[in-house]
């Protein structure tokens, strides 16, 4: 399980860390980040090497990014850093938007104990445990994230405590808990012997929906609890401890009763999808995302290009599976099963996927495997033929359309929230330099610089 600041690290100081966060007025600093009486900079400039232009899928020269506010002011060519302004030397650097994983659940992690952990832990060790996680994917470059997925919509928790500068860690756009049918991939009793008081009979208050009723009430409660998008699951997954990975599991009327009321209240909606049939049904039923897509097929893939449905295929997480598949007793028998038939297939899934030009934007499942190990989605997916300017446009330009907020994400722009990560290096040549992130900006604030962790103590 990596962890991306080891004991041999040097932690930036805490006079430099001030100086290179203090942004004025931005509202976004950590607690603790600097002393009351300490002087505001009137701004910050970023001097990059290089700068990825992920609107136009070009690679800049020098470029000076200029931050006020916890928003980017200017983009200049060249060293041109304004009077007064606190300088942070990316000179060797390639500098980008902040990256966006759209598919992942921040609050668990696997583990070769966790179909047991869940009997012996309260839904607090999952949000303690959500806040390590959250950090780690944050200096790793993922300044933004879609989470799709959690145990009791603790994740909007983690969520309001980001937001408000308790802890540090990515941007959270949360579904809570995902939806589904009895016994589908949803169903978090699955394998659970009848009595009532462990089995019992889930419903929609616990994303549980048997009928176009139930999915409307279903999708209301997620509005009730101040949940950001709709998960469904109409298809079986692999880690769940059900029999098939793959088959349909709700119907086209439940899919178009979940979408129909989940744009009613301004939802997006994502589609967890295996089987060829269960994506036909639910990009005709209107969803905004499949995920995962490991059966799709040239069908599939016309219906999506027709309906503008986005494509996040989850690459990693199939690697993943497909390898632990093979570690003795690492998951139960019918999930390990599962895991080695669908696991392998998802990277040639998605290479055909882009051929036939899909929306494709960046997800990778985190939780399925470590958290902070999300970038090497990026070589998985050159490896299935997308060239590297595409799957970092995948990461920022397109998965921030994909959440609906291109508007404040996914590029370095004037107007646009001071997200900025920087690698050492041109990743265009080498993509496996996603994995070694050096400087991390969120909202105008330094995260990490020179590879380093910035502490912010007090």
């Amino acid at each position: 399980m990596p962890h991306l600041r080891t004991g041999s690290q040097r932690s930036i100081s805490r006079a430099a860390a001030i100086a290179a966060i203090l942004v004025a007025g931005s509202g976004t600093d950590i607690a603790g980040a600097g002393d009351a009486d300490a002087p505001a900079a009137a701004s910050i400039a970023l001097q990059c090497g290089h700068l990825i232009d992920t609107v136009n899928g070009k690679m800049l020269g020098e470029t000076t990014i200029v931050i006020e506010g916890g928003r980017i002011k200017d983009v200049l060519s060249g060293v041109r850093p304004p009077a007064g302004a606190k300088v942070i030397d990316l000179a060797t650097q390639t500098c980008m938007p902040g990256l966006i994983d759209a598919h992942t659940h921040l609050t668990q992690e696997t583990s070769r104990t966790e179909y047991v952990d869940k009997f012996h832990w309260n839904i607090a060790d999952y949000a303690v445990r959500s806040t390590v996680y959250a950090r780690r994917t944050l200096l790793a470059g993922f300044t933004t994230v879609r989470n799709v997925g959690d145990h009791a919509n603790e994740s909007v928790a983690l969520r309001n405590a980001i937001n408000a500068g308790i802890i540090s860690g990515p941007r959270i756009y949360t579904a809570g808990r995902a939806m589904g049918t009895t016994g589908g991939h949803a169903d978090h009793t699955n394998g659970y012997r009848t009595d009532p008081d462990l089995a019992g009979d889930p419903g929609p208050a616990e994303g549980i929906i048997d009928s176009a009723d139930d999915a409307a009430k279903a999708v209301r409660l997620h509005y009730k609890l101040g949940d950001d998008l709709i998960k469904i699951m109409p298809s079986g997954g692999v880690l769940d401890e059900s029999a098939s990975g793959d088959n349909a599991q709700m119907t086209l009327e439940e899919i178009k009763a979940v979408v129909a009321t989940a744009h009613d209240y301004g939802f997006a909606v994502a589609a967890h999808a295996h089987g060829a049939e269960a994506i036909r049904r639910a990009v005709i039923g209107g969803v905004d995302s499949i995920e995962h897509g490991t059966y799709m097929d040239a069908e599939d893939m016309k219906l999506m290009v027709e309906h503008g449905t986005w494509y996040v295929p989850t690459i990693i997480a199939g690697d993943f599976v497909a390898r632990q598949s093979k570690v003795p007793g690492y998951y139960p028998p019918q999930v390990a099963a599962k895991a080695a038939a669908i696991g392998p297939l998802i990277q040639a899934t998605a290479g055909r996927a882009y051929k036939a030009h899909v929306k494709i934007a960046f997800g990778t499942d985190a939780a399925v495997y470590p958290h902070g190990q999300n970038a090497h989605e990026f070589e998985l997916m050159v490896g299935a033929g997308m060239p590297p300017m595409f799957a970092i446009q995948a990461a920022t330009v397109s998965a921030a359309q994909l959440l609906r907020h291109d508007k404040d994400l996914g590029a370095v722009a004037a107007g646009k929230i001071a997200d900025v990560v920087a690698v050492p290096g041109n990743p265009i040549e080498d993509i496996s330099l996603m994995k070694r992130v050096s400087f991390v900006m969120k909202d105008g604030v330094v995260y990490k610089v020179n590879s380093s962790p910035v502490e912010l103590s007090p």
